[in-house]
């Protein structure tokens, strides 16, 4: 598994909404020094944020995935915009995200019995491989091994950093 880090300060306000031009260029920077130490692409990017369950139905993994040109998933920790009820308590069970009557994302139980997670696609994917994907990337936590993996790894980069 390889992976970099990238620490600076943010050259976009915080906006609700507006996220991504806030996080994006630190992202890059981690993908330009990543990227040559991997024998190919990944075939899938999962982001902390959300996809089409977004108030302009483009966050964060919308605009990554369309910058790398990658398939990708936004998995949050909370729910953005739209309604829902909330999906059983067995792992797996999910119920829609809905902005203005459409599907947008789905709250998945990724645990029996924990609270759920929020996904929506971003780019080259659909909602029931995201919904796949993510059960299969939480075999053992509610959040995704390549989350808690990612948020481990900065918060060490920004404890080195200061």
């Amino acid at each position: 598994m390889s992976s970099a880090t990238a620490v600076g300060r943010a050259a976009f306000p915080y906006i609700p909404g507006l996220l991504s031009f806030r996080e994006l260029p630190p992202l890059l920077d981690a993908w330009s020094e990543v990227l040559p130490k991997l024998a190919a692409p990944p075939d899938l990017v999962l982001c902390d944020g959300h996809g089409i369950a977004h108030p302009r139905r483009f966050g964060l993994a919308c605009h990554l995935g369309i910058t790398l040109n990658l398939p990708t998933i936004g998995v949050a920790k909370t729910p953005f915009v739209g309604t829902h009820t909330s999906p059983g308590q067995r792992r797996g069970e999910r119920t829609e995200i809905l902005l203005d009557g459409e599907p947008v994302g789905a709250a998945l139980r990724t645990r029996d019995g924990v609270r759920e997670v929020y996904l929506s696609v971003g780019h080259r994917s659909n909602l029931d491989s995201a919904c796949r994907w993510v059960l299969e990337l939480c075999p053992k936590y509610r959040l995704p091994e390549t989350t808690r993996a990612a948020d481990h790894l900065s918060r060490a980069a920004l404890a080195a950093h200061r």
